[in-house]
Formats: structure tokens, sequence, C-alpha cells
């Protein structure tokens, strides 16, 4: 039985990762810096309870005890390692840009000077970011072609080169991978899609940063979680994988979809905002490589993606309150 550890454990991606690998009787153990969820927002909680005994979970903020991470993974000993921790929000990577790289340079690079001495590693799974390419129409293929305009990105292409030069210099087993934007059911509110299905579920005005005119793709959970599973078992160190959906969606055609979804007129619910400072227009990856090496597929177009968060949302609308729509950014 592999022995995964899963840093970012209790974050929407991670926690869907952890309730995957243990259907598969994996052996998980779970770092994160947030006590786990609610119900509402936990996946483990509510899918994955018969299979509990296979996880382990620890509460660390990696910044501030360094100490305590080294000694869980000197004791578990993990062949792989799925890292999605770090400060995931844009816009507040302006407002904490310190912070920012505090938890997504400075923290790895303590932890991967660690752990390039230890030989039980097989696989160090980094989760990274098509926003490290900046704005793009064509689909981005070429690894060289960094261009971030967001400080969370600028940490992405920073750490992606430092781990690319970890390899080449000690071999380290680092796999890095760019995703699409990730969705589906117990997402925090504050996501545009969970948003928009709260707003739209109420009958309140949905406010769309910019007109909703940037475009991106958008990846159901079931089919990112497939996707790291098809890394443990077939990626190789030293490579990149993209994955992405055949969907290009703007998001105002994402927001207005879902208010169909509940019967209710676009125009009448939807107020255009400014935007948000450095906001990327467009975001393509090319997956091509990825789904030819790897045998993966996305199984979910956004509509189906949709229809099963909404089904989640239902039930448990009368649980969501106003503080769910809030990010609170933890120190």
């Amino acid at each position: 039985m592999n022995k995964i550890l899963i840093l970012g454990s209790n974050s929407f991606s991670g926690n869907h990762l952890v309730n995957f690998l243990i259907e598969k009787d994996m052996k998980v153990i779970g770092c994160s810096l947030s006590a786990e969820s609610p119900k509402r927002f936990n996946t483990v909680l509510n899918e994955g309870m018969k299979k509990r005994k296979n996880f382990i979970f620890h509460r660390i903020n990696i910044n501030k005890n360094f100490k305590k991470l080294k000694v869980i993974i000197k004791k578990y000993k993990p062949e792989i390692i799925v890292d999605f921790l770090g400060q995931g929000m844009v816009d507040e990577s302006w407002q904490y840009p310190e912070l920012t790289f505090n938890t997504n340079v400075i923290g790895k690079i303590k932890l991967y000077d660690f752990l390039k001495k230890e030989k039980f590693l097989k696989k160090y799974i980094k989760i990274s970011t098509p926003e490290v390419f900046g704005s793009s129409k064509i689909k981005s293929s070429n690894f060289d072609q960094y261009n971030p305009s967001t400080p969370y990105a600028l940490s992405h292409s920073t750490i992606e080169k430092y781990l690319l030069l970890i390899n080449k210099q000690f071999s380290f087993p680092v796999i890095i991978a760019r995703f699409a934007n990730f969705y589906g059911p117990y997402q925090k509110l504050y996501r545009v899609i969970p948003l928009a299905i709260h707003k739209a579920s109420k009958k309140e005005i949905f406010k769309l940063h910019g007109g909703g005119s940037s475009r991106r793709s958008f990846i159901f959970s079931k089919d990112f979680c497939n996707g790291i599973f098809k890394m443990i078992k077939k990626g190789k160190p030293g490579e990149f994988y993209q994955f992405s959906s055949k969907e290009y969606n703007s998001i105002k055609e994402i927001v207005n979809m879902i208010y169909k979804k509940y019967k209710l007129d676009p125009k009448k619910y939807i107020k255009n905002v400014s935007d948000r400072p450095g906001k990327d227009k467009d975001y393509k990856i090319n997956d091509r490589e990825t789904r030819k090496k790897l045998k993966w597929n996305n199984n979910y177009n956004l509509q189906m993606g949709v229809n099963e968060t909404i089904e989640w949302y239902k039930s448990y609308e009368n649980q969501f309150d106003v503080k769910d729509e809030k990010f609170i950014i933890k120190k």
C-alpha cells in the first residue's frame, strides 16, 4: 500500500483527493493549516467515512512550525507527496505579497532542502497553475514562457524554476502539474461557480468583475482527482503535465448558465463591476501530451459538473450563511 502525504489536505482540492485515494485503499496522511472543514464543505466526512481509518490528519503551519512537519515526514516516510499547500487567492496576493511568498516560496524551499536528502520519496507532485503564463489566447505549452502578472502567479513560477533546478542538480523527483480551474461539490462559496449557485438560489444580485469577459477552462473535482491518480501511477519525475477540459468559457457565460438553471433572467440579476488588479483575461493550456502520456480524459463537461454541484448545494442550502461567501486569509 502506497503511503501518500497530502500537503493542504483541507483545501477543496486536497479534501477531494483524500477521499478519492482512501476509496482506493491507499494510506493517506494529511497536513493543513486549517482544522477540518464542517460537513457542508468536507467530502471525506460525507463520502469517505467508511474508510476513514486509512486517513491520518495533522494540523500544522509550516511557516511557524516547520520542525513538526519534518517529524511527521520522518515518521511516515511517504513514497509520494502531493502538494496543494499555499496561499491560493489571487486578490489576496496583492494585499499580502510577503505572506504569499513566505508560504508559496520560502517555506517550500526549506521543505525541499530537507526532502532532497531523503531516499524514501519517489514522487513529489507539485500542483501549480496556468497563471504562470499570464494571459494567453494560445494554448500554452512552452515551459520557458513564464509571464506572471500577479504576486500569486509569480510565486508559482518562482517555485517551479527552483524545483526544476534541484531536479537537475540533485535528481529531486518532482512532477509539476498545472490544472485548469477546479470546481465541484463542497467548494467554498467565495469561488465563482458555488457563489453563483448560492446567489441564484436566493435570487440575489451577482457582482461580475470586469463584465465577466475573462475566459477560462474549468475542470470538475472527479476529473482532477483522476488526473492526480494517473500521475501517482504513471507520472515520471522531471516532467510537466497539464490538465484542462475541452471547453473554454467566459465567466459571464458560466454565471448566465447557472442563473438560467434557476429559471432567472441573468440581465436582471447580474451587475457588472470594475475588474480586479492584474486579472488575466484568458488562460489556455495545451493538455494534448498529458492525455496521450497518462491516458487521461475529463469525463465531465461543464453542464454535468455544474448540475452535480447544484445537487450538493441543495443538500446543505439551509446551512450556508453570509460568512461562507468571504475568504479570510490565515496568517
